[in-house]
């Protein structure tokens, strides 16, 4: 039943009393002791009984006729750069330079998800400040894909992608900057969703791009995600991007017939996407014809200057971010202290990994003095330009067709 039920039934018959919560923590224990030493999965989680505690109270709390939330006795994960106020779910960012960090409040999708009476039961690996696309640059060691841990998960939302896929937890909260939860979900077989940028609070999600991130779900399914979105977005005065709009779904099919798609001719080009990919296209092309969708190739040239506009965008946002992690305001900090050079110099090196080492020197580089307008400022009007072309390509369309990731789950990077 646990399997098979969506995240709405489930909760509902917890809430009703027809399926004890802690039967479903038990279930869910019972993979995580099977599998995480091997998966790597989790960075912090709570211990069996305490978790089995937690489902006990939801348990009784149903059986006394209380009133429960639409999420309630459902096991969850986070990642690794979501706050949580828990002595028993640190985090670190996956990062050397935040090592056993306690977070001192909860972001406000914690809040929501407590409010919604799920129980939060860890902490997921990640690539170190989700700097990664294979959580392979964790500080703590990689996670594996469960259907073939000799291949990546993807990342940088990689053990939050596995602990669905290996049904550790019902759902997951992750963070994409540049598809950090739909690519693992992807690699992992799982359904996830990165919802519009600022329909889901930032507050208490460790910053990467500002921009750029946001806070998504992974789960089994678009309809557990769509129930899981509702109850963790809205807007919040702590966050200035937050939308005042609320995303509705009327939880019915969508009718396809009519509907038009525009596939970009560069998603079916072999030098760039995958053979393998190309196909999965087809076949997703082949089954919207036959609903009686209406699909149409552009060319989109400007779709070659997302990653280089993305990347420019991006590593300036992460050195800008990432300068709070100095050994004094923030981090872990070196023992030698000759002066306050030595310090940054030494408990920057240390504490963060190679990979996002190179993200902030790229970064602190396009944005210096000379190069700031070349880089950085070019990249933001780009980023306007394409905002225009697909505001009118929306005009036209109802949908864009494309895969999430070029290629599929591949062996180590």
């Amino acid at each position: 039943m646990v399997e098979s039920a969506s995240l709405q039934e489930l909760s509902g018959k917890i809430r009703g009393g027809e399926i004890r919560s802690e039967e479903v923590m038990a279930s869910a224990y019972d993979r995580i002791e099977a599998h995480d030493s091997d998966l790597n999965v989790f960075r912090s989680r709570l211990d069996r009984e305490t978790a089995l505690k937690k489902a006990r109270e939801i348990d009784q709390r149903a059986a006394s006729g209380e009133k429960l939330g639409p999420l309630a006795g459902i096991p969850v994960s986070i990642k690794d750069n979501i706050c949580i106020q828990d002595p028993e779910l640190n985090g670190s960012c996956a990062s050397a330079i935040l090592e056993d960090y306690a977070s001192p409040y909860d972001a406000h999708v914690v809040e929501r998800l407590k409010a919604a009476d799920a129980i939060i039961i860890g902490k997921t690996n990640m690539d170190e400040f989700a700097m990664g696309s294979s959580t392979e640059n964790s500080a703590y060691g990689p996670t594996l894909n469960p259907w073939d841990r000799d291949r990546v998960p993807g990342g940088s939302s990689g053990g939050a992608a596995v602990s669905v896929a290996s049904g550790m937890v019902l759902l997951a909260l992750g963070s994409d900057t540049g598809g950090s939860v739909r690519q693992p979900a992807s690699l992992c077989g799982v359904t996830g969703v990165k919802p519009s940028y600022g329909s889901v609070s930032r507050y208490g999600l460790v910053a990467y791009g500002s921009s750029l991130d946001q806070i998504g779900c992974l789960a089994k399914s678009s309809e557990d995600c769509s129930y899981a979105l509702e109850v963790i977005q809205g807007h919040d005065p702590r966050d200035s991007t937050s939308s005042d709009q609320t995303l509705v779904g009327d939880g019915k099919d969508l009718e396809l017939q009519g509907k038009r798609f525009c596939l970009p001719e560069t998603y079916l080009d072999p030098e760039v996407v995958d053979a393998e990919v190309i196909e999965a296209i087809s076949e997703a092309e082949s089954m919207l014809l036959k609903e009686g969708a209406v699909i149409e190739k552009r060319p989109l040239e400007f779709l070659r200057f997302v990653i280089p506009t993305y990347y420019i965008l991006a590593f300036a946002e992460a050195s800008s971010n990432l300068g709070r992690f100095d050994g004094i305001r923030y981090g872990v900090r070196s023992q030698k202290e000759a002066n306050l050079k030595s310090l940054y110099s030494d408990s920057r090196s240390k504490g963060f990994g190679r990979e996002v080492q190179r993200r902030i020197m790229l970064g602190t580089f396009v944005l210096s003095s000379g190069y700031y307008d070349q880089f950085y400022g070019r990249a933001t009007r780009v980023r306007a330009g394409m905002e225009q072309q697909i505001g009118k390509l929306f005009e036209e369309f109802d949908f864009i067709l494309g895969p999430v990731s070029p290629f599929p789950a591949c062996g180590s990077l």
